[in-house]
């Protein structure tokens, strides 16, 4: 998992300037999130509160999100993040390439179903 202790709340507006988000709320708090940058179909972020995994959350915001921007879709995803990773298989997708980072190598994935 990446540390998120580097992050701020300010951050946010920045990392998603420009990007559709969708927000999953439960008991009228945010529990997720999920933005992607239209023009390339690329999903650049995908966040379930911990305390809400495996409850379909994560499922749900995946196809709201490909509603909005239709196939084929790729998204990153840390090699390291292996509960993501399965995650997305489990939902389509595949991966397509891999590369280096800043928080460490990826694989690129890709949707088209």
């Amino acid at each position: 998992m990446l540390d998120t202790s580097r992050f701020s709340l300010d951050d946010f507006d920045s990392a998603t300037l420009g990007e559709g988000i969708v927000v999953a709320v439960a008991d009228k708090k945010p529990v997720g999130f999920i933005s992607w940058w239209v023009p390339d179909n690329f999903i650049h972020h995908v966040y379930v509160d911990p305390r809400f995994l495996h409850q379909g959350i994560g499922k749900a915001l995946l196809n709201r999100c490909l509603t909005e921007i239709g196939r084929p879709a790729t998204l990153k995803c840390l090699q390291q993040n292996t509960n993501a990773l399965s995650f997305y298989q489990t939902q389509g997708w595949y991966i397509k390439d891999e590369g280096p980072s800043d928080d460490g190598p990826y694989y690129l994935m890709a949707y088209d179903a």
